[in-house]
């Protein structure tokens, strides 16, 4: 029985065998506010004598289709693609205490009538990233992410980078030229920007030796990723271009370095920058001076920067940065023009599994676009290893380094890493469209018919995306990147959307996950067998170390998803009358109290 305070409108029920004799139809375990409002709005009264059958299964159906109208058309035809390759099983009813007590024999053996050669090449993937766990740096969790964020600047410097003759030779080497603000106190924090400054110019000519001066060049605009001993991360936004002047003369990078991933934002500012400049470098800095002292915008905040511009009198900028700056960053468009559906999924089915990974392209635009649409595809997974969108020529040997990494690299650099003693690593040529050298299992990573559902999905994309849609809030999904995110994400939903039910709580209150239970808990054996390598890889052990650490429920595009998967399925309502029974009168109470 639940306990009732006075003044406060409680649900009782008399003893056991009433309320087992009711079997009242239970409702899913997690409502929205909303939701509760239209409870309310029904009538549902707090007495027990009114709690009938008939009242409760009305509002359960009416429950039903609001999430469904709540879900954008696109993602419901997406799901659909799902359901029918999939399948309806998707988990096995499986307590904890079965778990514990059950056998330990492994569910991916050969006694399942796999063939040899799949459980060996299994096995196989297993040990090696196992092996490759050992190697790879600590992950750092997203909540001591979050604590450095809020201590952000905008950016922290500015630079703007030449090429310069060497003497006696004709070939150019790049030099910062100008920066903002100045390097002055010796302190440890600017030693280290020292030598993050050091490394800038290689990143803005990563093909300096390949310039000769020219008197036509279209702007270019493309970023780079710098990461720290410590993992932390910082992104270099950079526009080349010619500056003012006639005749042949070299290119010049603006380039602004921040902790902020968000493309569009330091696209805007690149562009003031280049407009000042282009009537005095003199007014770049007093630009650059209001940047600085404006304060770090939240998501969907908008800043105004001041400023002075001869000519024009005084100005107001306004800067917004994105309420969700995942895609913000992210050009799905270029890398499907780059490659076929099948390659990139072969290429996500790599990083998956944290494998070395290598783009070749002509321009320096395209590796950074098709490198961050990659890992733009991992979500909610971070990409936790060597991230170089763009390789100086000058620092190839780091692919012959044995963790993971993604990189790219400019075709003219083809010669020297073809010589290079690589290990195991999957090398893309973005001008083709082929593989120069793979592992040849790509195809045999992912569950077989999740894979086939991204492929359709991903195939019939503009076709999907041009269907009508009956709601304003589907025209955030009906674009190529809304459409190629909530794709992947229905991937993950499927593979790991259930986590949250294997998530305990221990008398202090710590959360730990049960792996075991998580992994075993699936109905798929291909997707068992998927997850039991998955699960050992930094991506994956992150996901879950942010998920027990958080005081607070994880929130999301990812979040939302998951919760409209589990509310479909009937294994994720909660068990027993007495359950059923204490979640609704504590939301009753709450609205009563808000009343």
């Amino acid at each position: 029985q639940l306990p009732s305070k006075a003044g406060s409108h409680s649900l009782r029920v008399g003893n056991w065998s009433e309320r087992k004799s009711h079997r009242l139809p239970r409702l899913p375990k997690r409502h929205s506010h909303d939701d509760m409002l239209l409870l309310a709005h029904l009538g549902i009264p707090s007495s027990p004598s009114s709690l009938n059958e008939d009242s409760l299964s009305t509002a359960s159906e009416l429950l039903s289709t609001r999430r469904a109208r709540r879900i954008p058309k696109l993602v419901q035809r997406i799901n659909s693609i799902y359901s029918a390759k999939r399948g309806k099983k998707r988990l096995k009813k499986l307590s904890m205490s079965n778990i514990e007590t059950a056998s330990l024999r492994d569910e991916n053996s050969e006694s399942e009538s796999d063939s040899d050669d799949r459980f060996k090449a299994h096995t196989q993937r297993l040990v090696h990233i196992q092996s490759m766990l050992k190697r790879a740096p600590s992950y750092r969790t997203l909540e001591l992410e979050l604590i450095e964020w809020q201590e952000r600047e905008l950016f922290e410097y500015f630079v703007v980078v030449s090429l310069k003759k060497k003497p006696s030779k004709n070939t150019y080497l790049p030099e910062v030229t100008y920066q903002f603000p100045k390097l002055e106190r010796p302190t440890k924090q600017m030693r280290e920007a020292e030598e993050r400054l050091k490394a800038i110019p290689q990143f803005c000519f990563p093909d300096a030796k390949d310039w000769l001066p020219v008197a036509d060049y279209n702007s270019e605009t493309f970023s780079f990723m710098l990461t720290g001993e410590d993992g932390s991360r910082r992104f270099g936004y950079c526009r080349r271009l010619l500056p003012n002047g006639k005749g042949p003369r070299l290119p010049e990078v603006y380039c602004v370095i921040s902790r902020l991933g968000c493309f569009d934002l330091f696209s805007k500012i690149l562009d003031e920058v280049e407009r000042r400049r282009g009537i005095s470098a003199a007014l770049v800095y007093p630009f650059m001076r209001s940047l600085m002292e404006s304060p770090f915008p939240a998501p969907g905040k908008t800043i105004k920067v001041k400023t002075f511009l001869p000519g024009a009198g005084n100005e107001v900028i306004e800067l917004r940065r994105p309420m969700d700056s995942r895609l913000e960053h992210v050009d799905f468009e270029c890398l499907f023009k780059c490659l076929s559906v099948r390659q990139i999924i072969r290429i996500f089915a790599s990083l998956l599994l944290e494998r070395r990974v290598i783009f070749v392209a002509d321009k320096l635009s395209t590796l950074s676009s098709c490198s961050h649409a990659v890992v733009a595809l991992l979500y909610p997974f971070s990409w936790q290893h060597t991230f170089i969108p763009v390789l100086p020529s000058s620092m190839i040997d780091i692919v012959c380094c044995p963790t993971p990494f993604l990189v790219g690299l400019l075709s003219s650099s083809l010669p020297k890493l073809k010589d290079l003693p690589v290990e195991e690593a999957l090398m893309v040529n973005l001008g083709s469209d082929r593989f120069i050298r793979q592992m040849d299992d790509e195809d045999t990573l992912l569950p077989r018919k999740l894979q086939a559902a991204l492929e359709q999905a991903l195939e019939r994309k503009n076709e999907l995306i041009n269907q009508d849609s009956d709601s304003d809030s589907d025209d955030e999904c009906n674009t190529l990147n809304g459409l190629v995110s909530e794709v992947f994400i229905r991937f993950f939903v499927e593979t790991v959307g259930h986590y949250s039910l294997f998530l305990t709580q221990n008398e202090k209150g710590e959360r730990a996950f049960q792996r075991e239970a998580f992994r075993k808990s699936v109905a798929s054996k291909s997707i068992r067998r998927f997850l039991e390598v998955f699960m050992e890889s930094q991506m994956f052990a992150g996901f879950i170390q942010d998920r027990e650490l958080r005081k607070c429920r994880a929130k999301g595009l990812f979040e939302q998803r998951v919760e409209q998967y589990l509310e479909e399925l009937p294994d994720t309502e909660q068990s027993g009358v007495n359950k059923f029974l204490r979640g609704l009168g504590n939301k009753m109470k709450f609205l009563h109290k808000k009343n």
